[in-house]
């Protein structure tokens, strides 16, 4: 379909094409190329001009006064001069502000420049579409296609027109247009434009793009739907969740579903919380390395620790250091704060406590040099030694005894078969592959799932998914206890991702939504020791199929599609 069709313009007039092509080809001209004076001896005339008139209308202002003239009788001459100040300064005005006026007049026609603005915007309409033809044959513009469905007006053309141009940057759209979703819609049509392809597909409607603004995508052009599936009941201290995951695996919802039932049928599981703390750590150099000795005595010095306290605390209400530990190498000291943070996953709660201590710290070591704010001894988003040992985030450990016979008749295995699986699959085949953290099945696969569906970081599912899965035969080997470890769970249920309407409803759903102001970080607490209980359930269900030698079949059945996916092109 020719896409000027869907475009609201009207024919071209003969009269005024030739015109319009020549406007829309050639440079806009600026204030000083309709004067025949060069642009520095222009600018010059104006500012003298301005500031003599200026003083002689003050001067004859003070003569009036002194001789007590009304000062609303003015002569030929000072009547000149008000008007030479109003035409300087309008000038001036015009001149550094030229660019806000030139596009002010390019995207509101008046009187009758309409007639030849809509000319234009026809002939571009017709260029931008041999653009797309020549980038890309097969470009197709579906207008049927439901997610096609938003339709840009002149102005907004003229708008895509000066991005792809390269004249208007795709990233000041929000602040130029005021308008999130306008915003969104022209970069899309601009990014289809420059690149010649479609983006068909990809939904921009039903989205609030406001939400996002300043902390959690720039440049949007839509957005990715993710199917959500919901697990339960998992039955955790006496307490029921329905657990929301996202995710396209086929399967995953399942089987975590099914290692809910066996912990419910079995009375439940227990989890607890062993530690809470964000950490931070920044990188600093001295000139040798006995002096970043010395700041390594002083912060990790007890007497020291109070005053430091008061610093780093300063940068929030719910910001509390608990410990500095100090690792060095060579001139280098690596300093790893850490502290608790309310219901905020607290990344830059206690980014600013760091640099409140490093700021304070330049006081009696003038001499350090603050390399990074981050110097990996975090560690953030990668597999560490230090997380699967220290602790980062939530520090958490769940366990439940599940029965013989939900064993037999709901996992359909056993648990001798259970127990020697865990012992060769889970301890020593990571053992073998030199596994950092990675001693489980796939507790990544349901951090990431429950991640993504309460508006965490998703980035942070690395460190989040270490874990050490443990089983044993209890009760004279009739039943099998089973435990998932997990020393490092990001998560918060205040700020970033968590404020959009999706993800804030997963989190209401579970009981753990905003901040808990009774109990300041009870609900990312509460948030840990459900994704701790769920990646339990999700151990315990994929093992067993694995025992049983139903994992083939399984994902066979419930992962694999028979749409036929030629006819949906």
């Amino acid at each position: 379909m020719d896409l000027r069709r869907k475009l609201p313009t009207r024919p071209p007039s003969s009269s005024s094409t030739k015109s319009a092509v020549d406007r829309s080809t050639s440079p806009v001209p600026k204030a000083s190329d309709a004067l025949p004076l060069p642009l520095y001896l222009t600018n010059g005339i104006f500012f003298t001009l301005f500031f003599s008139v200026a003083y002689y209308l003050l001067h004859r202002w003070r003569d009036k006064i002194r001789s007590s003239t009304p000062l609303h009788v003015v002569t030929l001459s000072e009547l000149a001069a008000i008007v030479s100040l109003i035409a300087s300064f309008i000038y001036l005005l015009g001149f550094f502000g030229i660019d806000f006026v030139q596009s002010f007049i390019a995207t509101s026609p008046r009187g009758d420049d309409c007639d030849e603005v809509d000319d234009s915007f026809d002939t571009v309409a017709e260029q931008s579409k041999d653009f797309i033809n020549m980038k890309d044959p097969n470009y197709i513009i579906n207008t049927k296609d439901p997610n096609y469905s938003y339709l840009l007006s002149e102005d907004d053309e003229q708008i895509v027109n000066e991005v792809v141009r390269g004249s208007v940057p795709s990233y000041s759209l929000e602040s130029k247009l005021g308008d999130c979703f306008r915003a969104a819609s022209v970069r899309r049509r601009a990014l289809e434009r420059a690149t010649g392809r479609s983006l068909v597909g990809l939904p921009l409607d039903g989205f609030d793009y406001e939400a996002i603004l300043g902390q959690c995508c720039e440049m949007p052009v839509g957005y990715v739907q993710l199917p959500v599936g919901i697990a339960g009941p998992l039955l955790l201290n006496g307490c029921e969740y329905m657990v929301p995951m996202a995710t396209t695996e086929g399967c995953l919802v399942a089987s975590a579903n099914r290692g809910c039932k066996a912990i419910f049928s079995s009375g439940g599981a227990t989890v607890i919380l062993l530690k809470d703390g964000m950490t931070r750590a920044p990188v600093v150099r001295f000139a040798t390395s006995e002096r970043a000795s010395q700041l390594k005595f002083f912060l990790e010095d007890a007497v020291n620790f109070d005053t430091l306290s008061v610093v780093f605390n300063k940068s929030s209400r719910f910001a509390r250091l608990q410990n500095i530990r100090c690792s060095i190498a060579g001139k280098n000291l690596y300093i790893r704060f850490t502290c608790s943070t309310g219901d905020a996953m607290g990344m830059n709660m206690v980014s600013k406590g760091v640099q409140n201590v490093l700021d304070f710290l330049q006081n009696d070591f003038p001499d350090m040099d603050v390399i990074g704010i981050s110097g990996n001894f975090c560690s953030d988003k990668k597999p560490a030694a230090v997380n699967w040992i220290e602790g980062r985030g939530k520090s958490v450990v769940c366990e439940a005894v599940v029965t013989e016979d939900v064993v037999k008749k709901v996992l359909k295995t056993t648990v001798p078969a259970l127990v020697e699986l865990n012992m060769l699959k889970n301890l020593t085949g990571s053992a073998v592959a030199g596994a950092l953290g990675g001693f489980n099945a796939h507790a990544a696969n349901i951090v990431s799932a429950v991640f993504i569906a309460t508006g965490q970081d998703p980035a942070q599912n690395i460190e989040s998914s270490h874990c050490i899965t443990m089983m044993e035969a209890v009760n004279n080997g009739k039943d099998l206890h089973v435990s998932v470890t997990m020393p490092s769970i990001e998560v918060g249920t205040v700020g970033g991702g968590t404020q959009l309407a999706s993800q804030s409803a997963c989190l209401n759903l579970l009981g753990a939504k905003g901040s808990n102001r009774e109990s300041p970080g009870s609900n990312a607490r509460l948030l840990a020791t459900v994704v701790a209980g769920s990646v339990l359930a999700g151990e315990l269900s994929l093992m067993s199929a694995i025992a049983a030698g139903q994992l083939v079949k399984s994902h066979m059945k419930y992962n694999r599609s028979n749409r036929d996916i030629a006819s949906t092109v």
